[in-house]
């Protein structure tokens, strides 16, 4: 029986139009993508310039998981709607959460809340999130056979980023950036394989070695899904793209250079052949080993955990790569005193072009929503001409 995967094969769609070529059954169902307004260069949000290494006048601050459980407002939506699946996949409650950090700090971008695990079913992977024990697919891929159940994305299943996305944009009004994300093929392949979260990696770090074809194979299919997905969060709205890489950082720099960069440079010159004026985010948590790899890939900018000291991550990136981070999320729990001299840290070593402030990981649980404020309140007052001149 002919498998529905088809190895190397990047979909064709109503996005990205006639670039991309594929057999006609095998072709994404058209979505209808809503109209947004397009803003000029000159216009173009903060966070926008900054990845473009244009020359500005403070640091743009957003932050991961910058909607959550430490917000008040969060908690007491999730109160009234406790299934994580339905607030990130009702168009209302995600316009409402994404919009709540919004409402509280103005941040310079804003992020949907949704998940890396979103469009999985969209191209056939099924899964459910336990409150306790997080996602849980119940048919992970493991077997040649197991690639049968994939098939191209289908955009109409996920229609509701897509209108999350345009609603966003004009909730915003061009005065923050807008962001849309997803997962890196092998993050995203870590629960794939493994059926759950993980923490030693066996069965996928098994089948590197045991079954590499089955592998690269899952991760070829991931990759043409997620850039196919990329393309279409860029044609709804979003200002700039955000590629996570969880778990990359779980893999030494020469298997990571096999397993998962080959993978995300493919979604990134995909998104870059279609979308070139939206710029792309690169992180991965623990990387401070994977940074000139990283800076590698096509990426603008390169997220940056908050093991990396700034100033020797720019150096090792060089001046063409922007960064983001990479304050010390527990840093949120001390003293004003103490974050102003952690962000400010930052910025100084950050230099003033082509830095995107930010935490080097998401807002913890239980961090003091005021907190969260003063930051971004030193961010709106970090000028780079007074910090020039040292004041």
């Amino acid at each position: 029986m002919q498998s529905r995967l088809a190895v190397g094969d990047l979909q064709q769609s109503s996005i990205r139009g006639n670039l991309l070529k594929v057999s006609p059954h095998k072709r994404s169902r058209s979505v209808h993508v809503r109209a947004v307004r397009v803003i000029s260069a000159a216009e173009d949000p903060l966070m926008v310039r900054a990845a473009r290494g244009e020359s500005i006048d403070r640091p743009p601050c957003w932050m991961m998981r910058q909607a959550g459980r430490y917000q008040k407002a969060y908690r007491d939506l999730a109160l009234k709607h406790p299934s994580f699946r339905e607030r990130s996949e009702k168009t209302d409650l995600i316009v409402e959460i994404s919009l709540q950090p919004w409402n509280s700090f103005h941040p310079d971008g804003v992020i949907i809340f949704s998940d890396i695990l979103t469009p999985l079913p969209a191209f056939g992977i099924p899964f459910e999130i336990d409150d306790n024990k997080g996602p849980l697919l119940d048919n992970p891929i493991r077997t040649m056979d197991g690639l049968k159940a994939l098939h191209p994305i289908d955009l109409t299943q996920l229609e509701f980023v897509g209108e999350s996305l345009s609603i966003l944009k004009q909730e915003v009004a061009g005065n923050a950036a807008v962001l849309g994300f997803v997962g890196c093929p092998w993050t995203l392949a870590t629960y794939v394989v493994e059926g759950s979260s993980s923490s030693l990696y066996k069965t996928i770090k098994g089948m590197m070695v045991g079954a590499p074809e089955l592998l690269h194979a899952l991760l070829s299919h991931l990759a043409d899904q997620i850039a196919e997905y990329a393309c279409y969060q860029a044609a709804s709205g979003a200002d700039c793209i955000m590629m996570f890489d969880s778990w990359g950082g779980q893999l030494p720099p020469k298997d990571w250079d096999k397993w998962s960069r080959p993978y995300i440079e493919r979604i990134v010159k995909i998104v870059k052949a279609t979308h070139p004026n939206v710029p792309v985010t690169l992180y991965a948590n623990g990387s401070g080993g994977l940074l000139e790899r990283m800076g590698a890939t096509g990426a603008d900018v390169i997220g940056l955990d908050w093991t990396s000291d700034m100033a020797d991550a720019r150096r090792r990136l060089g001046p063409n790569v922007a960064v983001q981070g990479n304050v010390d999320p527990v840093v949120l729990f001390g003293t004003e005193a103490a974050i102003e001299e952690a962000v400010m840290d930052c910025i100084t070593k950050a230099g003033n072009t082509g830095h995107i402030l930010n935490l080097g990981h998401g807002v913890l649980v239980g961090t003091p929503e005021e907190n969260v404020a003063y930051m971004f309140e030193l961010s709106k007052k970090a000028k780079y001409a007074g910090i020039a001149a040292g004041v």
